[in-house]
């Protein structure tokens, strides 16, 4: 009798996954007979638009109210963590209450707004905390007003970077999705190489739009601030040459690729990291600082990684 209703229990399960496949495939037609930029997953579709509408409210009174009236004076140590949680919380807050009808009956480890979270999560945290000493060592980067920091790197930016990858990563996810989609009837080789452009021309500007707005801020500073618009958003880009094309493939094929589970998305954010931090040390030992000073004037404990202490 158990291992009948356990087989029932069993039926009734796959069934609702097959329901849910062929609802799937039939969004994914429909979206096939024209050039799409939003997903056809369902679940990642409204995460994306969540995202999109999400973002400008963060940016509106970060960057038009808090920069240009430098209400940052004000601040302090609490006051930052204050505007670093205010940015990100909404990112893992909100879609809890506000759900799309794709996620209602999914469980939470399912929803792609989840994975997405996690994702740039495992990254973001690798970038401040281990990245951001190339910028005060190759690009003569520091911050200079007074937080919280962990290692040498203020709380708050954690919290902040969270919520500008999560827009980041969402613009890109449509931008490559309609390069795709658009030269679907085309030869694998034009569509990586247009991939490959796109991911390049979107992963620069995005590096170099954050370097000149962020400028505004007066306690983030740079030995030359010239190269560092030019070279240095070169070297910031490379975390969106990475992370742009492998975020894209989160939930992106439902039918022939595996499902993501949380596990496969911690690991390939970890993976995306890895191979981040590579390449800038690459960077790091081939053509080394920007400046003719060789680094920024943060304190030796707090501008150094162990490997580099070499330098």
């Amino acid at each position: 009798m158990e291992a009948l209703c356990s087989s029932r229990q069993q039926d009734r399960q796959d069934t609702a996954e097959q329901a849910t496949l062929a609802i799937w495939q039939r969004e994914q037609s429909k979206w096939q007979r024209r050039l799409k930029w939003l997903a056809s997953n369902p679940s990642k579709r409204w995460a994306e638009l969540f995202f999109l509408a999400y973002s400008p409210f963060w940016i509106l009174w970060a960057l038009c109210i808090l920069v240009p009236f430098q209400l940052y004076e004000y601040c302090g140590n609490w006051g930052y963590m204050l505007v670093g949680t205010a940015c990100a919380g909404p990112c893992f807050v909100l879609p809890i209450f506000i759900q799309g009808k794709a996620d209602v009956s999914k469980p939470w480890h399912q929803r792609y707004w989840v994975k997405a979270n996690l994702w740039i999560a495992i990254f973001s945290f690798i970038g401040n905390y281990f990245w951001t000493h190339y910028f005060f060592k190759l690009l003569g980067a520091s911050y200079t007003f007074e937080s919280f920091r962990l290692n040498g790197v203020p709380i708050c930016l954690y919290l902040m970077t969270h919520a500008y990858f999560c827009f980041y990563h969402t613009v890109s996810n449509l931008l490559l999705r309609r390069v795709q989609t658009g030269l679907s009837k085309s030869s694998a080789l034009l569509r990586r190489i247009a991939m490959g452009l796109v991911v390049f021309l979107l992963a620069y500007s995005t590096a170099y739009a954050e370097t000149l707005t962020i400028a505004h801020f007066p306690y983030y500073t740079f030995v030359d601030k010239s190269r560092m618009y030019t070279v240095g958003s070169l070297f910031y880009a490379i975390y969106f040459f990475v992370s742009f094309p492998m975020f894209f493939r989160i939930d992106e094929d439902m039918v022939s690729s595996p499902k993501w589970t949380l596990q496969n998305v911690a690991l390939d954010s970890l993976a995306a990291g890895m191979l981040v931090t590579i390449l800038l040390d690459l960077w790091r030992i081939s053509i080394g600082s920007i400046t003719e000073e060789g680094g920024s004037s943060m304190p030796e404990t707090e501008s150094r990684l162990p490997w580099m202490e070499m330098m």
